[in-house]
């Protein structure tokens, strides 16, 4: 889990490939079965449709083990989310600074195209503004948290999957 252009989708795949497991992204979940993008759902719908769908989604996933689920940013917002979030398995944060995500985002002109503004400023003031509400949240649902800023994907795979392994070790 992790805020938009943390690295969630990309890390996600990488890391179920790594591990040999299921990939799902509860936002292309989401957008899957609407057939509309995420920005057409929030118009049509608002937020409040958009987190019942996604939240349709998070439940659809309890059938599967072994996979590698890349939640949607704002998953973490509706604390009825959070039990079931738990119950599908160990849960790691991919955090970086604001203007960071900033970054990442504002160069990915199709992500932007298909993602609605949080806030009416949009842009890092935005970005700034949503973190400081969901950070706490993130936090208090992680087993783990990555700082994805200093590494590419391929690191922070790397990096989930060793403490994966630990994980395991410690299980047994």
């Amino acid at each position: 889990m992790g805020y938009r252009g943390a690295g969630k989708s990309t890390v996600g795949q990488m890391l179920a490939k790594r591990l040999n497991w299921r990939f799902a992204d509860t936002d292309a979940l989401v957008v899957e079965k609407a057939g509309i993008s995420i920005s057409e759902i929030f118009a049509a719908e608002g937020e409040a449709g958009f987190r019942q769908r996604e939240r349709a989604a998070l439940q659809s996933l309890r059938k599967f083990d072994r996979q590698v689920i890349a939640l949607g940013g704002g998953t973490a917002t509706e604390p009825e989310n959070h039990s079931l979030i738990r119950r599908l398995g160990k849960t790691v944060w991919l955090r970086a600074p604001a203007v960071v995500l900033w970054s990442r985002i504002s160069r990915d002109a199709a992500n932007a195209a298909s993602r609605p503004n949080l806030t009416p400023n949009g842009g890092l003031s935005e970005i700034e503004s949503v973190l400081a509400h969901r950070e706490p949240l993130y936090e208090s649902i992680a087993d783990h948290i990555v700082d994805t800023f200093t590494m590419n994907a391929a690191q922070v795979a790397e990096a989930i999957e060793l403490w994966h392994e630990a994980c395991d070790s410690a299980d047994d």
